[in-house]
């Protein structure tokens, strides 16, 4: 499945892959919540609540579509959190694997702490 986030100064695309999490997240689009920032991370929460799966890691590549079990949230890293060794993407715990943005990560510089962010299912 395809997804569009949306926020005040831009927007990107990720590609999901059909896994557990992503079936949970499916049935509560479209959403809107309120985007926080933690270095360079992206994340806001969903209202879904899922068990970590098998497979959960906490570093990740930059682009990689997360979902941290321990806040119900989507965790949209572009780049080192305040935890990270070096340039690694390291989420604050590990999280189940979703997917990935589609073209640049780096988009997700412009997202402020505390605007509003929207999650759709694409119609493409």
């Amino acid at each position: 499945m395809q997804i569009r986030i949306s926020w005040p100064a831009g927007h990107l695309t990720a590609t999901i892959e059909d896994t557990p999490t992503a079936k949970a997240l499916g049935k509560v689009l479209p959403l809107t919540s309120t985007a926080q920032t933690w270095g360079e991370e992206v994340y806001f929460d969903t209202g879904v609540s899922v068990p970590l799966e098998h497979g959960a890691r906490q570093v990740v590549e930059p682009g990689t579509v997360a979902f941290w079990t321990d806040g119900d949230s989507l965790a949209l890293p572009y780049g080192p959190t305040p935890i990270s060794r070096g340039d690694e993407c390291r989420l604050a715990s590990p999280c189940n694997l979703l997917g990935r943005i589609d073209g640049d990560p780096r988009l997700l510089a412009t997202v402020r702490s505390g605007d509003p962010i929207r999650v759709e299912l694409t119609t493409d």
